[in-house]
């Protein structure tokens, strides 16, 4: 499970595409950015849209296809930028571990199940502590700050 990864079908790559566009213009669809990180590998920056998500005034980004290459480069700059138009905020992060994020992943799916419930292979907002607890170790998780 640590390494469950789903490749984005060509709507999510149109999707992505149309929600990064409107963040660099400067709009936000329900709290999405843009997610530059610098490759861990070219050292160049890389770009994908995020949706930044704020719980008990803590501000979070959840990776919903799992270890994807912006996990893997965060985790190794621990840290990028949050872009919104002209706006670039530098931030740094820190995993979450599975046991804590439950709660998170809840949220989530509370706020977002719309559009990356797929990714949750069944699960909803009102899954369990235990059903959350299971999936944990495939989705990571990011506290930001």
């Amino acid at each position: 499970m640590t390494t469950r990864y789903l490749v984005p079908q060509a709507v999510d790559a149109r999707f992505n595409r149309m929600v990064a566009a409107l963040a660099r213009r400067g709009v936000s669809l329900m709290g999405s950015r843009v997610l530059a990180v610098r490759g861990r590998k070219s050292g160049e920056w890389r770009t994908t849209p995020v949706n930044l998500m704020t719980v008990d005034g803590v501000r979070y980004l959840v990776a919903p296809r799992g270890h994807t290459q912006w996990v893997r480069n965060i985790r190794a700059a621990g840290g990028g930028e949050l872009r919104l138009g002209r706006r670039v905020e530098p931030i740094t992060v820190t995993e979450l571990a599975d046991a804590d994020k439950p709660p998170v992943l809840r949220y989530y799916l509370r706020k977002w199940a719309w559009e990356v419930g797929r990714f949750f292979e069944g699960l909803g907002k009102d899954a369990t502590d235990e059903e959350l607890l299971e999936v944990a170790p495939g989705f990571p998780v990011f506290r930001i700050g």
